[in-house]
């Protein structure tokens, strides 16, 4: 009997990502009406975005009926239009919760969301039974499934009709035990820009994480017309974009404009469509250059942006192309410090030559080591924090390039007084090249992401400790 008393809510489940909901279902003497998928109540309320592409149903003549167990490669929203099933799930996903059990009965007043990779089964409890399920993937004869037997003894499913009884394929009746199954492998996430100062921070942060690939340009150049069928996408639950035109005075030149909007903005947007296309979330890496420098407070997610020059152009290009994604984070920070030649490296050098260097001391900010932002972006995918753009830089009170380099002759021993603070107009007076401008207050506000449960580490002390290991 269809319940007619619920209201739309979600249940969580023993198993990761399983979701049992109750749908409200009206009802009067014609009959029954509900809303089996509402896409604006339920991602309110909790449900995954999971874009849907195809609607399948499976009738089934009479009660006894047992399908299963299936392990996709595509999420799906479960639901009965009419009758009414006893489900099982079985997580199949390599992890903690392989072989954990779930099930219930649902009737047109419930549904339940099935993540990838875990199996699915079901039982009729009454003829006539319609079974309906959303999926985000076209089915492929190419599709990869993964099976459990029905009557598997370690997972000792209660099956309210005994198989012995039931309606079962032979095929359904052939699947291996569960200590013969191959759990199915987490989807992958691919770094791309693997080469650069943030690159080779995420391969020392994912390093022996066997889902995680790593990209060169020479794999994958983000302004190729043939990157966008480089790989098979749907296998990749994420990418992190750390690939970038970083040249910021290059960008200023007619050529080097072109080649920090074919990278920054126009590849960008590329990825953004296979994102979408293909159900992934994309980590965009943005800049403090999309602002202008001018505010008197630390700059927040949602500010405006207003960028000075063609390289923070072509950011906040980038940055606008990537929110187009519905799962999408856009990590945004300054000054970053990574392996490699660098600032911080530049100014050790110079103290040990006994060089007195003129510096920076008009532009604000704070310094971020390459290690935090990849630790950043992995907490955020890793506790699926919500969707959006993130501050990320180090922590603690902000200073200037030339507060940054007396401190970098401090920790190696030299007096700190031999550095020179000048404007940025002095520093740039006698460039022969186009110069870009630069924001003076590069400080962004670290709330959001501190909510999201990443604290940044201090600047000052992730400082000490990479200048002690120079």
């Amino acid at each position: 009997m269809t319940r007619f008393d619920r209201t739309l809510g979600a249940t969580q489940t023993g198993i990761p990502g399983l979701v049992l909901w109750d749908l409200p279902v009206h009802g009067d003497n014609r009959g029954w009406f509900k809303e089996n998928w509402q896409r604006a109540k339920m991602t309110s309320a909790g449900m995954p975005d999971f874009g849907p592409v195809q609607n399948n149903i499976s009738f089934n003549d009479a009660a006894g009926t047992t399908r299963g167990i299936h392990a996709e490669p595509w999420d799906k929203f479960v639901s009965v239009a009419t009758g009414k099933i006893f489900g099982a799930w079985v997580d199949l996903r390599e992890g903690a919760t392989f072989g954990a059990v779930f099930t219930a009965q649902l009737d047109p007043s419930q549904a339940i969301f099935v993540p990838r990779g875990v199996g699915n089964a079901y039982q009729t409890l009454e003829p006539n039974t319609a079974y309906v399920y959303l999926v985000n993937d076209h089915w492929s004869p190419d599709a990869t499934y993964t099976f459990l037997n029905l009557a598997d003894e370690a997972s000792a499913i209660a099956w309210p009709i005994p198989l012995d009884d039931a309606e079962i394929s032979a095929k359904d009746a052939a699947h291996p035990s569960l200590a013969n199954v191959t759990p199915v492998l987490r989807r992958k996430v691919l770094v791309i820009g693997s080469g650069g100062q943030l690159g080779r921070a995420l391969q020392q942060e994912f390093a022996g994480e066997a889902y995680v690939e790593f990209a060169t340009r020479d794999d994958i150049d983000l302004t190729s017309a043939e990157f966008t069928t480089a790989r098979p996408w749907r296998h990749y639950d994420a990418i992190i974009n750390a690939a970038a035109y970083t040249a910021v005075d290059g960008a200023e030149s007619t050529r080097g404009r072109a080649d920090a909007w074919a990278a920054n903005a126009a590849g960008v947007a590329s990825l953004a469509r296979i994102a979408t296309a293909a159900g992934i979330t994309l980590v965009q890496v943005s800049s403090d250059y999309v602002f202008d420098g001018t505010s008197d407070r630390p700059y927040r997610e949602d500010d405006a942006f207003s960028p000075l020059g063609a390289y923070g152009q072509s950011k906040a290009a980038g940055d606008l192309a990537a929110a187009t994604t519905p799962r999408h984070y856009i990590v945004r920070t300054s000054w970053v410090i990574g392996e490699g030649k660098n600032f911080v490296r530049t100014m050790a050098s110079l103290a040990e030559r006994g060089v007195d260097p003129r510096v920076v001391e008009d532009q604000t900010g704070r310094l971020t080591f390459a290690g935090d932002i990849a630790r950043g972006i992995r907490h955020l995918l890793e506790t699926a924090a919500p969707f959006g753009t993130y501050n990320l830089t180090g922590g603690g009170e902000p200073t200037t390039w030339a507060g940054v380099a007396r401190e970098v002759f401090r920790l190696t021993g030299h007096d700190p007084a031999r550095v020179h603070g000048v404007s940025t107009a002095e520093y740039f007076a006698a460039a022969k090249e186009p110069v870009a401008p630069r924001p003076a207050n590069s400080v962004l506000d670290l709330s959001k992401i501190t909510a999201a449960g990443y604290s940044p580490a201090t600047a000052v002390d992730s400082l000490s400790r990479y200048v002690a290991q120079l």
